[in-house]
């Protein structure tokens, strides 16, 4: 029997000018995505790295939160998606109904009581050679959880590698990273089949083997969060937000399985 989690690769692939939007691409690429959990009942509170504070106060399917800084909320309440990657390290998303085009991610570890903010937002309108989405990241500590070893931050750990992505039996990806602020993409299998790109890209380390990553594109009008687990499990667990085809901001679940293909190391001049 195969297994549908490599599958097979057809030869239709999509020709040089006809790119899949955003919500063609992003259907059905969190099959493989792990379970979702609830965190009803729980309260998350955390200081970043700004000396600004974000809490959440978690029930069956909606968290209200609140935050000072730059994120800027009060008592918002909104949708979540938390996903357990580990035992105590959770991703968390808030796709914002409270304002619009806009998503709140956090990933943290209560081992090390660490964890990392993360704010996407599309621009208003769209300039001619930035991404339309844009991120920033804080490094922030969990209240109540004696913070140990070192503060989140950005890391030059996956420079260098290469990996398969198989979010589906119709998902396959290859990424390859090349820099601090980039990486190239192609897809193998898929309504994207045939196209590639190198985009914008930020991985910072959360713990051991636990990386976020990044990636905010071009030629589409989307940026995603992702949590690498490269220990034992090799699983992925994401989000995209993004422009539709239609025009509107629309927020996806996305997750599956990572084959590492190798790693090569330069032997004099590094990436940036």
């Amino acid at each position: 029997m195969t297994d549908t989690r490599i599958g097979s690769i057809t030869d239709e692939r999509r020709g040089v000018d006809d790119w899949a939007t955003y919500d063609e691409f992003a259907a059905g690429i969190d099959t493989y995505r792990l379970p979702g959990v609830s965190l009803e009942g729980r309260t998350l509170t955390l200081t970043l790295d700004d000396g600004s504070a974000l809490t959440a106060a978690f029930g069956a399917g909606t968290a209200t939160w609140s935050a000072t800084g730059a994120i800027d909320a009060r008592d918002a309440v909104d949708p979540y998606d938390a996903v357990r990657v580990r035992d105590g390290v959770y991703f968390l998303n808030l796709p914002l109904e409270s304002r619009e085009r806009e998503a709140v991610t956090v990933v943290w570890s209560e081992r090390t009581g660490r964890a990392i903010v993360t704010r996407s937002r599309i621009d208003a309108e769209r300039v001619e050679g930035e991404p339309q989405v844009k991120q920033e990241f804080h490094a922030a500590t969990i209240d109540g959880i004696a913070a140990t070893g070192e503060a989140p931050a950005a890391s030059r750990d996956l420079i260098g590698m290469r990996n398969v992505y198989r979010y589906s039996p119709e998902h396959l990806y290859e990424h390859v990273y090349m820099s601090s602020e980039r990486y190239a993409w192609q897809n193998l299998q898929g309504v994207q089949r045939g196209h590639g790109d190198m985009d914008l890209s930020t991985v910072w380390k959360l713990d051991d083997g636990l990386y976020l990553f990044c990636f905010r594109e071009f030629r589409i009008s989307v940026a995603s969060v992702w949590l690498h687990d490269l220990g034992y499990d090799l699983m992925t667990t994401g989000i995209f937000l993004g422009i539709t085809g239609d025009g509107v901001s629309e927020h996806s679940r996305a997750g599956g399985h990572i084959y590492p293909l190798g790693t090569v190391a330069y032997p004099d001049a590094q990436p940036v």
